[in-house]
């Protein structure tokens, strides 16, 4: 139904602009937002000096960033590619990632990232979906593209090392990673170019100028959704450059230091929240991101804490609760920070509690979607205390509550969380089909989370209408995992949903009707580690003789949600 011209509509008043933080405007200017190439070209020259990344301890300035970026577009484009194809990075936060996104934007080439711990099916998948010419992919995980290779649409491969534009520290790492850590396994990658060799080529000339506008595609994001099969959102650079907008304009007057500010990135760049509340948003202010290759290595990083300046930092509630209760991490000196952003997944109060105890500082809590570019509510960041809300809307967004049917509710009430702004994506690529159903008929996108606006603006999540299960901020879509475990011979039916984990905030768990009751836990994941990369893989079972269907034979996944969480931690079987 139309609801745009619904009488008496609590929404229309922007009731949250009279929250706002002085100094924040209900709107941002549509002059200040571009494209990203006119954002990074505006950055190098007016910041060239200042560091732009740190990697294992070695500086990146903007200049040499912009040096870089040029040499990888250069080469791109004597390599015949053409305004508008798609070039995939397969890496986690190693210094190379920038320098190749933005060079591949300066060719015209729009940007695919991809989760470096797929599997090979993942892999081609979104290869193919995105139809990509060139793939940049750090030797770490090139065994999975080798993999793949043959069933893929790819016509050159970059192969990265994780000491690229290290220097002479980069031998180092390089050593570390080959010789010592065994990180790199045996892979056979015919026709493929090492990235050094990409960078000398390319730095021999300039590239060609291209005119890319801000209805140009900047990434293809890749997301799922209820049907599990990952789909691009579409993010135009106009998309994009609007929410790094957003995001000056509600942290601005809480830059208080002349420093440039320093993000600790330990979110991964492959991630829409890493990419823009880290990489561009400093790009955007001249800052710089210290990039964590490896967020997993806790005490690697707090001892990368210990020895690094920082002034932000973002993450999701796994890795505050994981910081908070490492040893030493109190140590770390906290006198320069001023912001913690936390998105993804719900944050804990107990975990925000102690990371309050010990930084001094409260966690900013925000929300958003890949669809979103990513972010449409962001707490205050003068924030004295965790709020456990999600914030307020960003300038030039507008929030709408709606029930199931679409009418409008009134402050208070709970309904979907309804989202149209300039960072609302174009569409899902090659899906039109599915665009129009994550739209409303007056421009909005529904979200699929239930959600409450308070009288005061602020907005908290309270449900979730779509059945996905977030996993330390990763999306994990039942559908996905249960074809993959009804391929399995013992296997007769499986039904997957996501239960309270006090780790990872949700966790998969799998129940299952077996052709053969010598089935096992361990197999069953083993088995689904084959084809899903490790967070999407259940390792808690349930075997059951049925599962509970309606009238028309739905599996009904809630059902088994709401039986667990009655009887307590249940009758399933852990893998481990």
């Amino acid at each position: 139904m139309t609801v745009a011209n619904q009488p008496n509509d609590p929404y229309a008043t922007r009731p949250w602009l009279a929250s706002y933080p002085p100094g924040v405007p209900a709107e941002i200017d549509a002059a200040s937002y571009s494209t990203l190439t006119d954002l990074f070209r505006s950055s190098v020259a007016n910041y060239g000096p200042r560091t732009a990344m740190i990697s294992f301890g070695k500086s990146l300035t903007y200049a040499e960033l912009g040096r870089a970026a040029d040499a990888v577009a250069s080469w791109l484009q004597s390599r015949g590619l053409k305004k508008g194809e798609r070039v995939a990075i397969v890496a986690p936060n190693v210094m190379a990632y920038p320098a190749i996104l933005f060079g591949a934007q300066l060719a015209g080439g729009v940007v695919v990232n991809v989760n470096p711990l797929y599997t090979p099916s993942e892999l081609e998948h979104q290869i193919n979906d995105a139809e990509a010419r060139f793939l940049f992919v750090l030797e770490n995980f090139a065994h999975t593209a080798q993999a793949a290779w043959p069933h893929m649409t790819l016509e050159t491969a970059v192969i990265v090392k994780p000491g690229d534009l290290l220097g002479w520290k980069g031998a180092i790492v390089n050593f570390v990673s080959r010789w010592v850590k065994r990180a790199v396994r045996p892979y056979r990658l015919p026709g493929s170019v090492a990235f050094g060799e990409a960078l000398r080529r390319g730095g021999q000339a300039p590239p060609e100028p291209v005119n890319i506008t801000r209805d140009d595609i900047a990434f293809l994001q890749y997301t799922g959704g209820t049907t599990g099969v990952a789909k691009g959102a579409v993010l135009l650079h106009r998309n994009v450059a609007a929410n790094v907008a957003q995001s000056i304009a509600w942290l601005a007057p809480f830059f208080h230091s002349a420093e440039p500010q320093t993000m600790v990135t330990a979110l991964p760049l492959y991630h829409i929240f890493g990419l823009t509340a880290c990489c561009l948003l400093l790009v955007g202010v001249g800052g710089g991101c210290l990039l964590i290759a490896n967020p997993r290595d806790i005490k690697g990083l707090v001892t990368t804490l210990k020895n690094t300046r920082f002034t932000m930092i973002a993450g999701v509630n796994t890795l505050y609760a994981a910081l908070a209760e490492a040893p030493g991490f109190e140590k770390v000196d906290f006198s320069s920070l001023v912001f913690c952003i936390a998105g993804g997944m719900a944050t804990q109060e107990a975990v925000a509690r102690k990371w309050k105890q010990i930084t001094g500082r409260p966690i900013v809590e925000g929300y958003g979607l890949s669809e979103t570019s990513p972010i449409v509510v962001c707490n205050r960041a003068d924030l004295p205390e965790f709020s456990g809300t999600i914030g307020l809307p960003f300038p030039s967004t507008e929030i709408s509550i709606r029930s199931v049917e679409g009418e409008i509710v009134a402050l208070g009430e709970r309904g979907e969380l309804c989202v149209k702004g300039p960072q609302v994506m174009a569409g899902y690529w090659k899906r039109p089909d599915e665009t129009a159903a994550a739209m409303t008929e007056d421009g909005f996108l529904r979200t699929g989370d239930v959600a409450v606006m308070l009288e005061n603006g602020q907005v908290k999540i309270v449900d979730r209408l779509k059945e996905t299960i977030i996993v330390s901020g990763f999306n994990v879509y039942p559908n996905e995992v249960e074809n993959v475990l009804v391929q399995h011979p013992k296997v007769k039916e499986a039904a997957v949903v996501g239960l309270p984990d006090q780790h990872s905030g949700e966790a998969p768990v799998a129940f299952v009707v077996p052709r053969d009751t010598s089935v096992t836990a361990e197999e069953l994941h083993e088995f689904c580690r084959e084809s899903l990369t490790h967070y999407k893989a259940p390792k808690r079972f349930e075997f059951r003789d049925s599962l509970p269907k309606s009238n028309v034979g739905k599996v009904l996944r809630r059902v088994l949600k709401e039986e667990v969480l009655a009887r307590g931690k249940g009758r399933e079987t852990t893998a481990h």
